[in-house]
C-alpha cells in the first residue's frame, strides 16, 4: 500500500489502521517533505523503483494532483486500485490522471475515524461487487461504509458527513458558551454540554424511532424541553439554517469540482 501524502486526514486514517492490525512494514508514504507520522514511519520523497503498488491512498492536497500523476501513473497497472479522499476531485478527473490504473474510488471521511465512527463515504466509477466486498473490508474497522448511487451525491454527503462534525461542534460550543451566560460555571458548561450530546447521540444511534421522535418523547407537552423546542422550531428556524449551512458547503464542494475540472 502507498500513501501519498500524509496530513490530517491521511493520517487518521493510517493511524486507525495501525491501531487495527495493520502492518507497518506493508506501508510506503512519499512525502516531498520528511515530518512526523503514525506508527514512527518515515516517509521518502521518491517513489519504489521496479514496483508496483496493489493500492494507492491519495492524501495529498487537490491542486498537486498533476505533478504527482506525472511521476505515479507510470508506475501503476491494471492491478493498482486508487482511493482518493481529494475534495472536489471527481472520477473522470482521476481516471485521466491515471489511465492504466485499476478501479477508482473516491472515499469522503470525517476526523472521527480516529475513534472508528467515521461514515466512510464511497463511491466507485463502476457497480463491481468484489471491489465494494474489498473496500467494506478495508475501511470498515474506521466507521460505517456508505455507498452512494451516484457521484453527484457526494456534494451534499460532503457537507453533510465531512463537514458535519465542524457544525456539531459550533453547536456544542453554542451550549456550553450560553449556559455559562446564563450563570453556570464555564468549565462545567462545556462538560454537560460535552457529556449531553455523546449521550444523546448512543441513544439516537440505537433507538428504533428517528431523531426527531425522539426529540418529542422528551418534550411534555408545556414542560421545560417543549418551551426550548419552541424557539428551535419556531417558523422552521432550525430546519432553515441547517439547509442554509449544509447549501453553502455542498455548493463550495461543487465549486472546487469546476476549478478541478478548469
Amino acid at each position: 500500500m502507498w500513501f501519498v501524502g500524509c496530513g490530517n486526514m491521511g493520517g487518521a486514517i493510517l493511524q486507525a489502521w495501525l491501531d487495527n492490525g495493520l502492518d507497518a512494514a506493508k506501508v510506503t508514504i512519499i512525502k516531498p517533505h520528511a515530518s512526523q507520522l503514525p506508527g514512527g514511519l518515515q516517509s521518502q520523497p521518491d517513489y519504489p523503483e521496479g514496483a508496483t503498488p496493489d493500492l494507492v491512498m491519495l492524501a495529498m492536497k487537490p491542486y498537486q494532483l498533476d505533478d504527482v500523476a506525472a511521476k505515479l501513473a507510470p508506475l501503476v497497472g491494471d492491478n493498482s486500485h486508487i482511493v482518493s479522499v481529494l475534495a472536489g476531485t471527481e472520477i473522470d478527473i482521476l481516471r485521466a490522471a491515471f489511465p492504466k490504473a485499476g478501479k477508482i474510488v473516491r472515499l469522503m471521511p470525517n476526523m472521527a475515524v480516529t475513534v472508528a465512527k467515521s461514515p466512510m463515504i464511497l463511491i466507485s466509477e463502476a457497480d463491481d461487487v468484489n471491489l465494494k466486498d474489498q473496500m467494506n473490508h478495508l475501511f470498515s474497522p474506521l466507521g460505517q461504509p456508505e455507498w452512494l448511487e451516484n457521484e453527484g451525491q457526494m456534494h451534499i454527503a460532503t457537507a453533510l458527513s465531512g463537514s458535519g462534525p465542524a457544525f456539531l461542534f459550533r453547536f456544542i460550543d453554542a451550549l456550553a458558551v450560553s449556559a455559562a451566560e446564563l450563570g453556570m460555571d464555564k468549565d462545567q458548561a462545556a462538560r454537560l454540554a460535552l457529556a449531553m450530546v455523546d449521550g444523546a447521540a448512543t441513544l439516537a444511534s440505537r433507538s428504533a424511532v428517528s431523531p426527531g421522535e425522539l426529540a418529542n418523547q422528551v418534550a411534555s407537552p408545556n414542560g421545560v424541553t417543549r418551551k426550548g423546542l419552541d424557539v428551535l422550531d419556531a417558523d422552521g428556524r432550525v430546519n432553515a439554517l441547517l439547509h442554509d449551512v449544509l447549501k453553502a458547503a455542498m455548493e463550495r464542494n461543487r465549486e472546487m469540482a469546476e476549478e478541478a475540472k478548469a
